[in-house]
């Protein structure tokens, strides 16, 4: 079986499981909840009672009244008694610390150690019980009515509040179980495609060997070593060597050293241009002199991808322009590559970046992906959309630290 199938399947697997412990536990943590909600409800009602009791046969004997006050003692829950006017006439078991404040000495900054009765803490509770729970009626022989307000305890307080703590927790456990594989996933690529790099280097090996010997043959058979079709195909055959040279260190630690930047973006223009449509226009200007920590391959494959992506673009006459500038104040170096395409429509700025997006029938979609992370993960720098116009052209900018303090990344 496919292993990115395998593991897509444990994925859902995952999902699944989660999903039934989520519901498994809303269900029971409810049905607790219920449970506990009515017997508070009885015992508050049977506290009600105890109270009437108390309050109508005050002439009982003793053990009776013990009892009566044993059975209202019993409840567990926090209660206030009113009246029909909603005066507070009894409370049980709210915190009693809370039910007195401290009086300012008058005459000095000291708090006076005389305690007085602060009745907002009882309004407070008063309120949050009545947005609870409906109060239990108690009509007395005399023809008063109170009310008996309650709130939950602090269990059934906390079993209400247990299903979004145990769903957060879930869900993080998703998160984290999701991001794991993905990562396990992106691993196993990245040593895909790393073997096949340092393979396909290894192939290239031989025929381009092969290919130096069959030229210094033709050198010295025909007497051409000046020969301009020779030359170019000389430069053909380093570049050949410069790219196997890129597959082979895929996975290693890029070296970067400090350029001259118009110099390697220079070379390689006079390269690429006499390669592709002499009806496209080639210049490179600015600043001679900056420089940059580079890897040259590196780059040199950053330029290939961005001019190739603008010579699609103009898909006849047309220019490309590199222009080369520095910003001192924040030791940035900046090479703006411009082109006189078909433009990128703004809201795909970002998009182009991403694997596999393409607009060619026949593309990939990974050299703006790859141009991106080799400036950004090997060199630091940054690389984004400057400007485009539909139907004038589209700048890219690559932005270099001029003095960067640089430790390698594993590729």
């Amino acid at each position: 079986m496919n292993p990115y199938i395998q593991k897509r399947r444990w994925k859902f697997l995952l999902l699944a499981f989660a999903t039934v412990i989520a519901g498994a536990s809303l269900w029971y943590t409810n049905y607790l909840v219920k449970n506990i909600s009515k017997a508070e409800r009885t015992k508050a009602e049977v506290w009600a009672m105890s109270n009437k009791n108390i309050v109508e046969m005050p002439d009982v004997n003793d053990e009776f009244i013990t009892f009566i006050y044993s059975i209202r003692d019993s409840l567990t829950v926090p209660a206030i008694v009113t009246d029909e006017v909603g005066e507070i006439k009894f409370v049980r078991g709210l915190d009693s610390t809370k039910t007195y404040i401290n009086l300012p000495d008058e005459g000095t900054n000291s708090l006076n150690p005389k305690l007085t009765y602060d009745p907002q803490y009882y309004k407070q509770q008063l309120g949050e019980m009545r947005s609870q729970h409906t109060p239990i009626k108690v009509s007395l022989t005399s023809g008063e009515v109170q009310y008996v307000y309650y709130k939950d305890s602090l269990l059934l307080t906390q079993l209400r509040a247990f299903p979004y703590i145990q769903l957060s927790v879930i869900t993080i456990f998703l998160v984290i179980a999701y991001s794991v594989f993905s990562s396990s996933r992106r691993n196993e690529q990245n040593q895909v495609w790393v073997g096949m790099a340092k393979e396909t280097a290894h192939q290239l090996g031989t025929p381009i060997s092969s290919l130096m010997a069959w030229i210094e043959l033709m050198k010295s058979k025909f007497n051409a070593d000046d020969d301009p079709l020779i030359l170019e195909m000389e430069n053909d055959i380093r570049r050949l060597e410069i790219v196997a040279d890129r597959f082979s260190k895929i996975g290693s630690k890029p070296a970067l050293n400090n350029q001259v930047v118009y110099d390697i973006i220079k070379d390689y223009v006079d390269y690429f241009k006499v390669r592709v449509s002499d009806k496209i226009e080639f210049a490179v200007s600015g600043d001679q002199q900056v420089e940059a920590l580079m890897s040259i391959p590196l780059f040199d494959w950053v330029l290939e991808n961005l001019l190739k992506n603008a010579v699609n673009a103009i898909g006849g006459p047309g220019k490309i322009n590199v222009s080369i500038s520095e910003n001192l104040a924040k030791e940035q170096v900046y090479i703006d590559i411009s082109d006189s395409g078909k433009g990128i429509p703004r809201l795909k700025f970002e998009t182009i970046f991403q694997p596999g997006y393409t607009t060619r029938k026949r593309g990939w979609g990974l050299g703006l992906s790859l141009t991106k992370r080799i400036i950004e993960a090997y060199h630091k720098g940054q690389i984004f959309v400057k400007d485009s116009e539909l139907g004038k052209g589209t700048t890219f900018r690559i932005i270099l630290k001029s003095n960067l303090k640089y430790e390698p990344t594993t590729a």
